[in-house]
C-alpha cells in the first residue's frame, strides 16, 4: 500500500494543482469573511445587506457552502466587508 501525503486536503480532493489553489483561495476568504461578519455582532439581515447579499445567500457563506461560490464574488463580498485582499504569488518551495 502506498502512502500519499498532501500539503492541504484540498491538493488531495481536487483533480489538478489549479483546482486546489483555487479552491484554497475561496476557502481562505470565506474564513475570513466569516470571521469578520462575526465580530460584526448583528443578525444574519443586517450583515447580509451590508455585504449586498440576502441573507439565505450569507448563510450559504457563513455555513460554508464553497460550491456556491466563485473566487471573484468572494473577493467582491471580502472588499464590501473592509476586508483587504491581497494575492501572493511565487514560486512553490521543493
Amino acid at each position: 500500500m502506498k502512502v500519499s501525503y498532501f500539503d492541504t486536503v484540498w491538493d488531495a480532493i481536487e483533480p489538478s494543482k489549479s483546482d486546489a489553489a483555487n479552491m484554497r483561495a475561496r476557502a481562505d476568504l470565506m474564513i475570513a469573511i466569516h470571521k469578520t461578519v462575526l465580530r460584526w455582532n448583528t443578525t444574519q439581515a443586517t450583515a447580509a445587506r451590508r455585504l449586498g447579499l440576502t441573507q439565505p445567500r450569507l448563510n450559504d457563506l457563513l455555513k460554508g457552502r464553497i460550491g456556491k461560490f466563485s473566487l471573484d464574488a468572494l473577493v467582491n463580498h471580502a472588499t464590501r466587508a473592509g476586508l483587504e485582499v491581497k494575492v501572493r504569488v511565487g514560486k512553490k518551495a521543493a
